[in-house]
């Protein structure tokens, strides 16, 4: 079983990868988002663990169904 904090990182690198393939910076997702840049720089490194209303927004803000953010 994995840990959480490998989980959290291997999440974390997944919206990076989605947010780079939809050509936003974290500014600009997080500003669809209404995050802090800072928060969602955190969630993508791997030291945040968001809540599922969280990772909501931020599939949204990508544009993609929430599902795909766990198809890591």
């Amino acid at each position: 079983m994995q840990n959480t904090r490998d989980i959290t990182r291997r999440f974390g690198q997944r919206i990076k990868t989605l947010r780079a393939q939809a050509g936003l910076t974290q500014m600009a997702l997080a500003s669809r988002c209404n995050l802090d840049r800072t928060y969602l720089s955190g969630i993508e490194r791997g030291v945040r663990n968001p809540t599922l209303e969280i990772i909501s927004i931020i599939a949204a803000g990508l544009g993609i169904p929430l599902t795909v953010l766990f198809d890591y």
